[in-house]
């Protein structure tokens, strides 16, 4: 066999076996992409910290930083199904790389904002665009693409994990940081952290695959146009809902992440409680995330999904009902934590069986578009309301009601391919 011909047969082999990418295996795929999901997550999910010394510092209200935050999540949003796009067309290991670098330029640039309109650039429009190139969901799309099939379910779940072990390592990191460097220094520190996210992409460099995985059903999307796969999830009504259902997700989640701690200061507790009650929230969700990613292949998708903002509203309403109290605060952010992030793998596992691996990385991040939709809102209501009625109670209960209505919204999705999958199947 020639040069050119055995590249070429090479090249349809399963990308852990092909001999130009024969270190890709599936265990450095997983490990370089969880770090990339927990140095992604981890930064942007102690941002609650800066609230206070930077309003403080600059004399701004809460509204102002809350915000800047607000503007992050919606771009953040709106840009990754963009990414997600160019994610599936060309590989995520480019579109990382390059997200990882507008991530720590929008940090080191949030660190010298003296004043609202920088800010809004820099922890909103740049930190926003970078999240959209280097969060866990383009590391979820790749290990769709990459992972063989039987590992994809704990791909998932890892990834999630990963994620919430950032928030776990990086809640407690922020404020010791903060308390013996100063605001300004930590995020110079986590831009320089968040550059290591630029050589790990080099694992998630490959191509997407296109050919089935060994005992996979027949996909048939290889040749399916971008516009031919949004229209068929559009017209999907299981799609529609669970879109619907993943905006109350980010509503609660980002509301949580920015304004506890500010919210637990005002009930008389300390601003190192916050932070171990965030970082318990990531600890417990690397349990929960994990877990999830199991219950999503043993058990229907929708049934899982339901249950988890059900319990979720439950646990806010116990939260804001009972006097404030140490132990409470953190038993709050243990349960509270099983149930974070929770939700990325069910979600991922349905956008799967709906429609493939081939535009997984667009379809799942134009759900968590709706996701961050609910994050802008979430973050940006509880400044609003909070200048405006002096308390967080509003959009708290806002919150347990939107938890409830999610939870009835994913019961009528039915977990099956959409009519094309299952005639290719067929």
């Amino acid at each position: 066999m020639s040069l050119s011909r055995s590249r070429e047969a090479d090249a349809t082999l399963p990308l852990w076996e092909g001999k130009n990418v024969a270190w890709r295996t599936p265990m450095v795929i997983l490990v370089c992409g969880c770090l990339i999901s927990l140095l992604g997550f981890g930064p942007r999910s102690a941002f609650g910290f800066f609230l206070a010394p930077m309003s403080s510092a600059n004399g701004w209200a809460r509204d102002v930083f809350a915000l800047a935050l607000a503007v992050q999540m919606l771009l953040w949003g709106a840009a990754q199904p963009f990414a997600g796009a160019l994610a599936d067309r060309f590989g995520a290991g480019r579109v990382l790389c390059a997200g990882g670098a507008i991530y720590a330029l929008g940090l080191a640039a949030m660190a010298h904002s003296s004043t609202a309109s920088a800010l809004y650039l820099s922890a909103g429009v740049l930190v926003g665009l970078g999240l959209a190139g280097s969060s866990f969901t383009l590391v979820i799309g790749a290990f769709g693409a990459l992972m063989p099939r039987e590992w994809r379910s704990l791909a998932f779940g890892a990834a999630t994990a990963a994620g919430s072990f950032g928030q776990f390592l990086f809640s407690p990191l922020a404020v010791a940081l903060i308390g013996a460097a100063g605001w300004l220094a930590t995020l110079e520190i986590f831009a320089g952290l968040v550059l290591l996210i630029m050589p790990l992409s080099l694992a998630l460099a490959a191509s997407a695959r296109t050919s089935p995985a060994k005992g996979e059903a027949p996909r048939s999307p290889a040749q399916q146009p971008l516009l031919a796969a949004l229209a068929e999830a559009f017209g999907h009504g299981s799609y529609v809902l669970l879109v619907l259902g993943f905006f109350t997700c980010g509503f609660q989640l980002f509301f949580i992440t920015v304004h506890l701690p500010a919210y637990l200061l005002d009930r008389g507790l300390s601003a190192d409680l916050a932070g171990w009650t965030i970082a318990t929230i990531g600890l417990f969700n690397i349990l929960g995330a994990v877990l999830a990613g199991w219950l999503s292949s043993v058990m229907p998708n929708r049934l899982l999904l339901s249950g988890i903002y059900f319990a979720r509203a439950l646990a806010m309403a116990i939260f804001v009902l009972a006097p404030p109290s140490v132990t409470g605060t953190l038993m709050f952010g243990a349960i509270t934590g099983l149930l974070w992030l929770s939700t990325v793998p069910p979600t991922s596992a349905l956008v799967t069986i709906m429609f493939g691996t081939r535009w997984l990385t667009t379809l799942f991040g134009l759900a968590f578009f709706s996701h961050q939709v609910g994050g802008f809102l979430g973050v940006w209501l509880g400044g609003l309301l909070f200048v405006r009625t002096g308390s967080y109670d509003v959009i708290w209960w806002l919150s347990i009601l939107l938890g409830v209505l999610s939870a009835l919204i994913n019961l009528p999705i039915k977990e099956r391919p959409a009519p094309r999958l299952a005639a290719a199947a067929a």
